[in-house]
């Protein structure tokens, strides 16, 4: 049983109960991205199980009629088994979520998986037609570079700040650093990419920032945030813009709450907030 702190953070154990999280955010204007967790799968059986358990939960989603997509790890699909295994698996989730007309987001991992990564989204992105996104880490030094390669392929690119801790030597370190990279990779993203980006962040700043940038170029975007993490702010901004929440679940619960915690002691103090208030 998950306790009431990291429920803030996690949908429960089962699919059921991240479809009915699902369905209360629908119901204030937020959009889902539905997340089974798991990573970092040594054994080709546990990769091929929770690619099957994507292609019931898009189903699922699709005969709900949710507006909800789903999003993957590449190391959940074999990634570290072998590039290969990774992308059968990921190959027969976005083919049974396009076949439910469901969007599938390929979220980035530490700096490793990156060059795999890409390559996948780029594949699947040419052959979907833009039915796939995928994620990007701005304190990464290369990702510039990156979003020159990605920004005439369709699809969606969302701009995070990034995590894992990577070396010094390929990411920015001091948070200033980091923040001033991720306005200027925004505004380049909102000057150059045409079908739609998604500003992944809970700094007020950056979403301002965004706000900003659509005025002066139009671009579509959207702004995603985590579960459990300044969820008034975002039904709120669900009346002006499109906001979709990243929504976790699974038996895999105690990991997740521990990192998104440690990442960042503001969300143990978002949520302590949340449980007091009811």
């Amino acid at each position: 049983m998950i306790p009431p702190l990291a429920r803030r953070f996690v949908a429960g154990e089962s699919a059921a109960t991240a479809l009915e999280h699902a369905r209360r955010l629908n119901d204030d204007g937020v959009g889902v991205i539905l997340n089974l967790l798991g990573e970092h799968y040594e054994d080709p059986e546990r990769a091929r199980a929770d690619a099957d358990a994507y292609c019931r939960l898009a189903e699922d989603a699709a005969r709900a009629d949710l507006r909800a997509c789903l999003s993957v790890k590449p190391t959940q699909l074999g990634l570290q088994v072998g590039e290969d295994t990774f992308r059968e698996n990921l190959g027969r989730v976005v083919n049974c979520a396009s076949a439910h007309g469901v969007f599938v987001w390929i979220d980035m991992e530490d700096h490793t998986t990156t060059d795999a990564t890409l390559d996948a989204f780029e594949d699947h992105a040419l052959a979907t037609d833009g039915g796939v996104g995928v994620c990007v880490q701005a304190n990464l030094r290369r990702t510039a570079g990156d979003l020159e390669r990605l920004a005439d392929l369709p699809g969606k690119v969302r701009l995070v700040k990034g995590a894992y801790d990577p070396p010094t030597d390929i990411a920015h370190q001091e948070k200033a650093t980091v923040d001033d990279v991720y306005e200027d990779l925004l505004e380049y993203m909102f000057r150059t990419f045409a079908d739609g980006i998604a500003v992944g962040s809970h700094d007020p700043a950056m979403v301002a920032r965004a706000a900003s940038l659509h005025e002066t170029y139009g671009t579509p975007h959207e702004i995603q945030m985590l579960m459990g993490v300044r969820e008034a702010a975002q039904r709120d901004l669900a009346g002006q813009r499109e906001v979709w929440q990243y929504v976790p679940y699974g038996g895999k619960w105690l990991s997740y709450f521990y990192r998104r915690v440690s990442e960042n002691l503001g969300n143990a103090t978002f949520a302590l907030r949340a449980l007091v208030s009811g």
